[in-house]
């Protein structure tokens, strides 16, 4: 027999190292040859996008196409520490970074063009698709790639950023404090299919809304939230890794299951933007919140379908059945 549940999992999440451990990110912003413009930062590149949000948040800044920019990173010789790939952190902390980098260079190129175009204050110039321009006087302009030609080597221009999160750390006498800051917001609801016979369930569809400040890249960001779901649904119903006296059971992918396309449904995501101040553009990390109101939600379908709420996971089949056949012998 199979039966229809539906339910619904919420979480927030604080982002950062929190509890006032100093969480630190650095970026210098260089002026290349061609007048392309390079970001040295040690973002890390783990599926999440942080390399494509980087790069738009410094073109934002510098009124430049993202093909013009180079970022340079995951090499430790060549930029300066952005802290880890963890903690939801990376698009509000270097993002941050990175920002402050910009508008710093962003003021060194008014400088140099302030000499070039002859002028006596940096006052009315704006950046412009690769080029400083005298707003109220467009004849008065100088390329990036011109920049380039005049200053390089010893005397390239270049700017460093820097930001510090703020956390603060808890009261042990009270547990009261501010550990983390920004949060972001989720909530997932999925409708399941339980086969009281076999105990398979199976995700027919789902909807998923997530709070993201404001998404730098929509696209990844949906990327990102099929990607939560699915480790969240591999979380929830299929992996094991079968632990026996500390010794892993199912130490092969021929055991140890995740989820495949097969096992996935079209998500209805929903990227809810309520720009945050503090962070860059209003934008605040989703990688790890991605993943936690999924097996809550699926949880409370399964117990909605078949009156069971199950406390250890996965939700194997096998387990389901017999937490099944548990609540029929107690009705008798």
């Amino acid at each position: 027999m199979k039966k229809i549940g539906r339910g619904i999992g919420v979480s927030f999440y604080g982002t950062g190292y929190g509890n006032g451990f100093p969480d630190i990110s650095r970026a210098i912003i260089r002026l290349l040859p061609e007048g392309r413009i390079g970001i040295y930062c040690g973002v890390t590149e783990v599926g999440q996008g942080a390399k494509t949000a980087m790069i738009q948040i410094g073109a934002e800044v510098l009124d430049l196409e993202v093909k013009y920019i180079d970022l340079i990173h995951e090499n430790t010789s060549l930029m300066p520490d952005s802290g880890t790939a963890a903690a939801t952190r990376q698009t509000y902390n270097t993002g941050n970074a990175i920002k402050v980098a910009c508008e710093n260079m962003k003021k060194e190129l008014f400088e140099k063009a302030k000499v070039e175009l002859n002028l006596n204050s940096t006052s009315g110039l704006i950046l412009e698709k690769g080029e400083v321009i005298l707003k109220f006087f467009p004849e008065r302009r100088i390329s990036y790639k011109k920049l380039s030609e005049i200053y390089y080597n010893d005397d390239i221009i270049e700017a460093k950023g820097e930001f510090t999160a703020q956390t603060t750390e808890m009261d042990i006498e009270t547990g009261q404090g501010a550990p983390y800051w920004p949060y972001t917001f989720n909530a997932c609801a999925v409708e399941v299919e339980v086969n009281a016979e076999t105990g398979v369930v199976n995700i027919l569809r789902s909807t998923f809304a997530q709070d993201a400040g404001r998404a730098v890249n929509p696209r990844i960001l949906e990327g990102q939230m099929d990607g939560g779901f699915a480790m969240g649904l591999g979380y929830t119903l299929f992996e094991d890794l079968n632990l026996d006296k500390g010794i892993m059971k199912n130490n092969r992918f021929s055991k140890y299951l995740i989820p495949t396309a097969m096992d996935m449904v079209d998500i209805n995501n929903i990227i809810v933007e309520d720009p945050e101040p503090t962070a860059p553009y209003g934008a605040k990390g989703i990688g790890e919140p991605v993943m936690i109101p999924i097996a809550p939600a699926i949880l409370n379908a399964i117990y909605d379908a078949v009156g069971i709420r199950i406390k250890e996971l996965p939700v194997t089949p096998e387990k389901l059945i017999r937490h099944l056949r548990e609540g029929e012998e107690k009705i008798g």
